[in-house]
């Protein structure tokens, strides 16, 4: 434990190289990438679309992850991650506007910032609706968030069932969540916030550090804990509201890195950060190579393999947390 975290920067180097040349070689058929001199042709194109995938995918899963741990430190919920709060559920439906209203044609921006819109209109709701202190306000959030979250389903399928066939097409792959880019102009552009937003949340780590053990705490210390709350959601859903434009919702990503990352080097989100979005953008793109091999030439969605592994998941955290009260 002691080596990893002395470490720890040049095994998350190493683990990511390792996971990238497992993105890339495997898929329908295995592709040695080390032999580049084989490329050619179709071959070559495979492998070009492979890995703007794995790259789609590690910026996806990375958001995800350090949203799920702002998430977490500011509402002071081991639960809290963008699925479960319903944030992404707002986010797809924004999305989902800009597309059935033909705005996307407008800006790269156009997509990402509606999705925006939605995310925080849906954790605007949460908040309102959550009442009490202490325990009380963090379970209540929680089920502001699983609630608003159905309701954004709910919204959504009915938005799909009176769209056209080509617009229906789009919308479910939103519902889905699907990492092959569409746009890489877009994927830029998601990618240049996303690493803004992680390092804007870096810098804010000590004051996280503080408002994380309480209110008192950091009013004590001089930092205004409503202010700072604000900050952080803000810019977790604007990372969440970017990832949905670009792959839709994808579920359990923030819940699982952030606490496994927390059981093997503690809470200090100076750390955790940075650490969070590599270990999200690894899970990912395991997932994903996953998705892709295991029933190949067919690919799952990969929305579907985050869900078979975060739900057992989520039901071991809500026990660990029952058996503390």
């Amino acid at each position: 434990m002691l080596i990893f975290k002395k470490y720890q920067l040049i095994y998350s180097i190493v683990f990511l190289i390792l996971t990238v040349y497992i993105g890339l070689s495997f898929g329908s058929f295995f592709i040695n990438i080390v032999n580049a001199d084989s490329f050619k042709g179709i071959l070559e194109q495979i492998i070009i679309l492979r890995a703007y995938r794995v790259l789609t995918a590690f910026i996806v899963g990375g958001a995800l992850a350090v949203a799920g741990t702002a998430y977490q430190a500011v509402l002071r919920n081991p639960l809290a991650e963008p699925f479960i709060l319903g944030i992404s559920g707002g986010a797809s439906i924004g999305a989902a506007v800009a597309i059935i209203f033909g705005v996307v044609s407008l800006s790269y921006f156009s997509l990402p910032l509606f999705a925006f819109v939605g995310a925080i209109v849906v954790l605007s709701i949460v908040l309102i609706l959550s009442r009490g202190k202490g325990v009380e306000y963090s379970n209540n959030v929680m089920l502001s968030g699983i609630i608003v979250g159905s309701l954004c389903s709910s919204i959504l399928m009915f938005i799909i069932s009176t769209l056209g066939e080509y617009k229906l097409n789009s919308i479910t792959w939103w519902m889905l969540g699907n990492l092959q880019p569409v746009n890489i102009e877009l994927l830029i552009v998601v990618g240049i916030i996303v690493v803004l937003g992680t390092f804007i949340l870096f810098l804010y780590g000590r004051s996280i550090n503080v408002i994380s053990l309480g209110e008192e705490m950091a009013y004590y210390l001089g930092i205004s804990p409503l202010r700072l709350a604000i900050i952080v959601l803000s810019i977790a859903s604007l990372l969440t509201a970017a990832v949905v434009s670009l792959s839709g919702i994808i579920g359990f990503v923030g819940l699982i890195v952030p606490h496994i990352l927390r059981r093997f080097l503690g809470t200090n989100h100076r750390r955790l950060f940075p650490l969070a979005f590599i270990y999200g953008g690894i899970f990912m793109i395991l997932c994903d190579t996953f998705a892709r091999t295991i029933m190949s030439p067919q690919v799952i969605p990969v929305g579907v393999v985050t869900a078979l592994v975060g739900g057992p998941f989520f039901l071991w955290v809500l026990n660990k947390k029952r058996s503390r009260i």
